[in-house]
């Protein structure tokens, strides 16, 4: 089914009847072009083995995990040093499970691989707008000599979706160049995400949503395994809210990216992960009663 996969053990409570499905993890284990502390090719499968530890119930939703049917397809098999045949791989992969009508849920993994998978989504929602929770701007347009990598994600993601499309919350660091594009072309918000959010809700009804969360948004005291971490970020519950602000809209597919095991012993980070993986489901899938792909 999935030829470019591999399956280890799945996300808690995943179902392996994958025609059931509404909603498709699946894990981009891509680690190439980080700037600054490698390991996030460790994240999605980190992610998975702790999810066993939280429990399938939502107390702030009053919701459990067993009236979802989702499908953990595994990890895409990534060539080791090949930047363009990674992404091919991630856009084949999400394709079909576009193309099957399933929501697509996608683990770093750093974060250029949300570019393969946009570009996948607008072939199905052209008029997509992208949501960005993340520290970092993302917008140089090259880094280093290179116009793809984990620093430059968003500039070519506003250059498929339009600027105006794209939404980014909880910045807090970048060059001097990457806010001055963002004043002038995208919508930015620095250090807040709740607030300004909540602001913005009008103008993100009716359309397509796609999310895209960084896990270092988070303070480094919450989440410190990862590999760009800035101090000053939002604290858990601020992100948790903002899961359950989207929930109203029309969120067609996420990543979460950047969790890297390899700086956090305790296992805090992806703990926090996986509940986040738990509050998405609930918050943006449809219960097994309601739905029918």
């Amino acid at each position: 089914m999935f030829e470019l996969v591999e399956k280890y053990a799945g996300f808690m409570g995943s179902t392996d009847d994958y025609s059931r499905a509404g909603i498709v993890l699946v894990g981009a284990p891509m680690d190439l072009t980080v700037s600054f502390r490698s390991g996030t090719r460790q994240g999605p499968q980190q992610v998975r083995r702790v999810s066993y530890s939280i429990e399938e119930y939502s107390v702030e939703l009053n919701r459990d995990l067993s009236d979802y049917c989702y499908f953990d397809a595994g990890d895409i098999i990534m060539p080791f040093g090949s930047v363009r045949q990674s992404l091919q791989r991630v856009e084949q992969v999400v394709a079909k499970v576009l193309n099957d009508g399933r929501f697509p849920l996608i683990l770093g993994g750093e974060h250029l691989i949300s570019l393969p998978v946009i570009r996948e989504m607008v072939k199905v929602y052209p008029d997509l707008i992208v949501v960005q929770l993340d520290a970092h701007a993302d917008l140089r347009d090259e880094y280093m000599g290179e116009t793809c990598s984990h620093a430059t994600v968003m500039r070519r993601v506003a250059e498929i979706i339009g600027s105006r499309n794209l939404y980014q919350f909880g910045i807090r660091s970048g060059s001097r160049e990457e806010f001055d594009f963002a004043r002038a072309n995208t919508n930015i918000f620095i250090n807040e995400v709740v607030s300004p959010l909540q602001k913005v809700l009008a103008q993100l009804k009716n359309r397509p949503v796609y999310l895209s969360l960084d896990i270092d948004v988070l303070d480094p005291a919450y989440a410190p395994g990862t590999g760009s971490p800035e101090p000053g970020g939002c604290s858990v519950l601020e992100i948790l809210k903002a899961i359950y602000i989207l929930g109203e809209l029309q969120v067609v597919g996420l990543d979460l990216v950047e969790v890297n095991p390899v700086y956090d012993l305790s296992e805090r980070t992806a703990l926090l992960a996986a509940k986040l993986v738990r509050e998405a489901i609930i918050s943006f899938g449809l219960p097994v009663n309601q739905a029918g792909p």
